[in-house]
């Protein structure tokens, strides 16, 4: 046997070895067959990258240290969702029957309950919601919490900043947290050295590097949109803090299209704590040291919206999102209205979708045309033929990257917030929903999305089978790899 044969015959022992005990991993961790089949696949395709690949992002892990700290200060706030004024809570006889099974999933899974009596103002161009937040801090008089995926330098975003200046100046206490890859651009701009020097404490969340990638899964991203002003007014959706005219113009997808609410009322303080939790993880400052500084006091009723809030991420339970996402698609009875940049489903989700068609119900799918990922549009395009096939209506909005994240039951039930109807946002990126019942809501939200419509074109079935082969075999490519996007 020669030395070549031997480190021939090693290499295949070591190839082996390492399919077998990362198949065992896999398997072991029973999570969704989809996720835990492609692992599999790209494990044996790619002996060593696919490997690699999956000690790197194969699993949700959050590193020890953020763990324990997530583990420390969960009871007190499990005690403040305990305290939440009954008052407050909701009387569901007044309310559509599909409402009570989502709420109870809501409460059951988080633990957050439903709160009646807020003011929702549904803002859906981006220069109008960036004014009214810097209105909002300029009349700041204690706190304002602001927390994004990406903060992005350029126009109106930039007064914002400024904004935020101005209120440190005056004695507010400011807190910004970014996520450490969305807003690594920002991270390196002026802002922060001003900030830190004007008295804005300013927080880096899930910071990556060499030495983490050992122990922390990177691309575990907090996508969180919030704004949170004295305790008495918020804002969430999906607009990150960027003007759209300076924001990825080279992705040669058009201006990003988003929404947001502001909020008036109880619902506010819920987002003022999914705050304060992610600002403690981040920093270890803990809820008794914010508590002085950030008025914990819930604010009285300013409307008649029943709000739900529901944060979902990794350290929360698994699975919350996805099962509210499903009970609200089976809540539908006449017609289910979706908007989302991507559109990447697990079985589960495109099931529920075609079930709803088949039943009768309208579904109304409207996604970009353009979308700045090139896997991610391959992948969404592989589930068209099935769902076109059962009835379901989808819509290519023409004016821009649709990034607007909403869905309408029957015009009276609404899921508003920053999850895109992916896999990535159902497990991996820490997001908060609001579940909106009320009419009033759910037609304005609806008109929005009928405005969306108004600028797509629909697909057709036929039209869109006379694709190429080679473009179907890119599809279906991708599809496998659905489960890890």
């Amino acid at each position: 046997m020669t030395l070549s044969s031997d480190l021939e015959t090693l290499i295949i022992v070591v190839h082996i070895a390492i399919i077998g005990a990362l198949s065992l991993r896999v398997i072991m961790k029973r999570r969704p067959v989809g996720v835990s089949l492609a692992w599999l696949v790209l494990i044996f395709i790619l002996p060593l990258g696919g490997a690699l690949f999956y000690l790197f992002i194969g699993e949700r892990r959050l590193g020890k240290h953020r763990a324990a700290r997530a583990a420390a200060v969960l009871k007190p706030y499990k005690k403040w969702h305990q305290g939440l004024p009954q008052e407050n809570r909701v009387d569901w006889s007044t309310l559509s029957p599909p409402a009570v099974p989502i709420n109870r999933l809501a409460e059951t899974v988080i633990g957050i309950p439903a709160l009646a009596g807020n003011q929702l103002q549904l803002i859906d161009t981006a220069a109008p919601i960036l004014q009214s937040i810097i209105e909002d801090i300029d009349h700041a008089q204690h706190t304002c919490h602001m927390e994004f995926y990406i903060w992005n330098q350029g126009g109106i975003a930039d007064e914002v900043g400024e904004a935020l200046i101005r209120a440190a100046g005056r004695g507010v206490t400011c807190r910004v947290l970014v996520d450490a890859v969305g807003s690594a651009g920002f991270l390196k701009s002026q802002f922060p050295t001003r900030f830190r020097k004007s008295g804005i404490e300013l927080a880096a969340a899930l910071p990556v590097g060499p030495l983490r990638a050992a122990f922390v899964r990177l691309d575990l991203r907090l996508h969180r949109k919030i704004v949170v002003i004295d305790g008495k007014v918020a804002y969430t959706g999906s607009l990150n803090l960027v003007d759209p005219r300076f924001f990825k113009q080279e992705a040669d997808v058009g201006q990003w299209i988003d929404a947001m609410v502001r909020i008036e009322g109880p619902a506010v303080e819920v987002l003022r704590v999914i705050f304060l939790w992610d600002w403690e993880i981040e920093t270890g400052a803990g809820i008794e040291t914010l508590e002085h500084s950030s008025s914990l006091k819930t604010p009285s009723r300013s409307g008649t919206a029943v709000v739900q809030v529901v944060p979902s991420g990794p350290g929360y339970e698994n699975d919350a999102i996805h099962r509210l996402l499903l009970t609200t698609v089976y809540a539908a009875r006449r017609e289910l209205i979706m908007t989302t940049p991507y559109f990447v489903p697990d079985e589960a989700v495109q099931t529920a979708l075609l079930s709803a068609a088949q039943q009768g119900v309208k579904v109304t799918i409207i996604l970009p045309e353009k979308i700045d990922s090139v896997l991610v549009r391959y992948a969404c395009r592989s589930y068209f033929d099935d769902l076109l096939a059962a009835g379901v209506k989808i819509l290519r909005f023409q004016g821009g990257l649709l990034h607007t994240k909403s869905i309408t039951v029957d015009g009276q039930l609404a899921l508003f917030g920053t999850v895109n109807l992916d896999m990535r946002s159902f497990w991996l990126d820490f997001e908060v929903t609001l579940c909106i019942f009320d009419s009033d809501f759910g037609d304005r939200l609806r008109t929005l999305q009928l405005q969306y419509a108004a600028d797509a074109q629909a697909m057709d079935l036929q039209s869109w089978r006379s694709r190429t082969g080679w473009e179907r075999f890119c599809e279906n490519a991708a599809q496998l790899f659905a489960p890890l996007l």
